[in-house]
């Protein structure tokens, strides 16, 4: 299914970011979302559709981007995307940059940016909407996890047995 007629000019990526924020508006009438629409798109075609989700889901990783890019993987049973671009209600947070990279996304492009949208979100109070430090978690997500506050590593025996047994017979072909 294509997202442009055969005689329309093809989208921009501002097009694409002005679907993602119509997206973004859907989750004022649904419970359980947030207003944060992203887009996973291949070749002039919508892959993936993500909405904040992560009350109803009871899942804080059920962000509109982490939800189109889970949506675009199902949709073309793949794991790399990295033929693909993320376009977002709001500038992505640091888990959302981090899942975007693991899939191989390197184009990513936003409306709001996280200082506008966090001055309007500083007014809900933190029962409702708990506030994130988007500087802190840009720190930390750079670093390796045993160096960030509260990170440890205890070995355990048979872990890398484990490991090591997974990928030989992947390396098998």
């Amino acid at each position: 299914m294509t997202d442009a007629t055969p005689d329309a000019a093809p989208k921009t990526e501002a097009d694409w970011i002005a679907e993602a924020v119509a997206l973004s508006a859907t989750a004022l009438d649904r419970p359980g979302t947030e207003p944060f629409g992203a887009l996973v798109v291949r070749d002039g075609e919508v892959v993936g559709r993500g909405l904040n989700h992560s009350r109803a889901n009871m899942d804080p990783t059920s962000h509109g981007e982490t939800e189109a890019i889970r949506d675009a993987c199902r949709n073309l049973g793949r794991l790399d995307l990295s033929d693909c671009a993320l376009y977002s209600s709001c500038e992505p947070c640091p888990l959302c940059v981090a899942a975007a990279g693991i899939a191989g996304i390197e184009r990513i492009g936003f409306a709001l940016g996280l200082g506008e949208a966090n001055a309007v979100l500083s007014a809900i109070p933190p029962s409702i909407r708990p506030t994130k430090n988007a500087a802190k978690l840009r720190a930390m997500a750079g670093r390796p996890a045993g160096e960030g506050p509260g990170g440890f590593q205890s070995p355990v025996t048979g872990a890398l047995d484990i490991l090591e047994r997974w990928a030989a017979e992947r390396a098998k072909g």
